[in-house]
């Protein structure tokens, strides 16, 4: 008996009840230095060592919550004959590529889930395919292992995410048909696509969106989630009538290190954040603005002096821990680069984070948190039970260099509410 869970997401720090992970597989590997900007990353990976050092990841979620794969969620329901052509057509109709309906269709769920991801290979049975460049008729999805990008749990709904990038909608279509199709979840997507007047500039990715409180959603006007992914979701808010705070912080274009709001900014408990100091505490040319929605209307938008003491004035008084220590501005700077302000919390101020991030890590225990080796826990060493305040340290050597932390390799459905 499958059980089914209601989504819902309130805070970025509730106890963790359920999240949706990836484990990185072939199409990690099938990238060359060639094509690895094509595919939004600037190196290639090891897939053995990033696999090694993903079990860490996965090995300590899987002692606190109930976690699902996606690959697995893809087959269960690809199992259902309409699911799995209304699927097949969407994807074959979406990237021109309907010449190969019929060979899918043919593949059992399993095999399918594991080509749509991992992609599928192109058949040399005519001269245009024999002169190809291309290895595939669907390209692998290289990116999916950063399940948090395609899809939000939004409070008590899960919106899809609109992608910035041709390379990663495949993401997006694959996790609408999982949450509008599995037994696991309970849910209603919002998907901006099936809105008229959305257009190929509103772009939404969920490593910019944070939901802070009830009331309060912070989001990163980035490369990849736009002005108008921005005035989307404030205009689904409209929808409840009661009051929301919606905090945007403007971001860089470059670096890349700088792609979604999560690389620079995110909660670890009731009171402490993670910043990247240059940017979020320091940088006036990146502005903070607060949008009050409220009966269903914009009530005020209007620019704060930073995103912490914003999130003061709205009742959430934070203390911000330094990304890369609080002393040289060049350790915070590579740390950052390797994802060190990329955290994910499990519950209130128990988070998880990579561990070559050392100086991050010392800024960490100097302001409560222990630190605790994810093999310990996997092992069951160390009890998490035992510690009311702690960073859950993996390796992260190889998995940081396709340009992600903790949070962006976690999508939760489910979290407890937070007593504030």
């Amino acid at each position: 008996m499958i059980k089914t869970v209601d989504t819902g997401v309130f805070s970025e720090i509730g106890e963790l009840e359920g999240v949706i992970l990836h484990t990185p597989g072939k199409e990690v590997e099938n990238m060359t230095p060639s094509n690895a900007e094509r595919a939004l990353y600037s190196d290639i990976l090891n897939l053995s060592v990033a696999v090694d050092e993903y079990k860490q990841f996965s090995g300590v979620l899987e002692k606190v919550t109930q976690t699902y794969q996606v690959k697995d969620l893809l087959a269960e329901i690809l199992e259902q004959p309409k699911i799995k052509l209304s699927l097949i057509e969407k994807i074959c109709t979406y990237e021109q590529v309907l010449n190969i309906k019929e060979d899918l269709l043919e593949l059992p769920a399993p095999e399918l889930a594991r080509q749509l991801i991992e992609g599928v290979s192109l058949k040399t049975d005519s001269l245009t395919t024999f002169l190809s460049d291309d290895r595939y008729s669907l390209r692998p999805l290289h990116n999916f292992f950063f399940t948090r990008d395609a899809s939000v749990t939004m409070y008590d709904k899960v919106l899809i995410s609109k992608m910035a990038n041709k390379v990663r909608e495949r993401e997006a279509i694959v996790m609408e048909a999982i949450f509008n199709h599995s037994a696991r979840f309970k849910t209603q997507t919002v998907n901006p696509l099936n809105f008229y007047n959305v257009g190929a500039e509103t772009m939404i990715e969920g490593g910019d969106v944070q939901i802070a409180r009830e009331d309060v959603l912070v989001i990163g006007n980035s490369a990849r989630t736009s002005s108008q992914g921005i005035d989307f979701i404030i205009n689904q808010l409209k929808q409840k009538k009661d009051r929301h705070y919606v905090v945007v912080q403007q971001l860089p274009d470059t670096p890349e290190s700088f792609i979604h709001l999560d690389m620079v900014f995110t909660f670890l408990d009731k009171d402490a954040c993670m910043v990247y100091e240059p940017l979020i505490m320091k940088d006036s040319r990146y502005s903070t603005i607060l949008i009050t929605v409220d009966n269903g209307e914009v009530a005020s938008i209007e620019k704060k002096e930073n995103l912490v003491t914003c999130l003061k004035d709205l009742g959430m008084d934070m203390k911000p821990i330094c990304c890369g220590g609080s002393s040289d501005i060049w350790t915070q700077e590579r740390e950052q680069w390797h994802s060190g302000a990329n955290f994910f919390a499990m519950g209130p101020g128990k988070v998880l984070g990579y561990a070559r991030n050392v100086y991050t890590m010392e800024e960490m225990n100097k302001n409560g948190f222990e630190i605790i080796k994810a093999n310990d826990v996997i092992s069951g060493t160390v009890d998490l039970k035992d510690y009311e305040k702690y960073v859950v340290t993996i390796g992260g050597s190889e998995l940081s260099r396709g340009g992600g932390g903790a949070r962006c390799m976690s999508m939760p459905v489910r979290r407890k509410p937070v007593k504030w």
